[in-house]
């Protein structure tokens, strides 16, 4: 029964550490994007199309958020030795959980970019360049 509870806290814990990270990943990018509103404005008058305007962003968003995430499961694999002793019902370096954590990151990267890009993309480029 105890290694049983066990299993269940460590569970809890980490869907809360993947919530928060989650939480994380979507405000930096949120802001990242809502930044650069006085950028888009100058790109939108000098011609640029809205699809182009969100199609810039989800690219550099994505490949920013990709090398994180990179970055984060090496990490994640070399700390395993360090936390074995740990983790209750999975392998250090389970391949589902990694790929499931690593889904949803992305996955949260692109929603947290494709709101805030696609509101800019159509905000008239005199008023992006007076908000500032």
């Amino acid at each position: 029964m105890r290694a049983e509870s066990a299993f269940h806290a460590s569970r809890a814990t980490a869907l809360i550490a993947l919530v928060l990270a989650s939480v994380g990943v979507y405000g930096l990018l949120a802001y990242s994007v809502a930044q650069r509103t006085k950028e888009i404005g100058i790109r939108m008058a000098i011609g640029a199309m809205p699809r182009q305007i969100l199609l810039m962003v989800l690219r550099e968003s994505f490949a920013l958020s990709a090398a994180a995430i990179v970055i984060g499961v090496m990490v994640s694999l070399l700390a395993t030795r360090f936390v074995k002793s740990m983790l209750f019902g999975i392998a250090p370096s389970d391949p589902s959980v990694l790929l499931a954590a690593t889904g949803l990151l992305l996955f949260v990267a692109i929603a947290a970019s494709w709101l805030p890009a696609r509101r800019a993309a159509h905000v008239q480029p005199m008023e992006a360049l007076r908000r500032e």
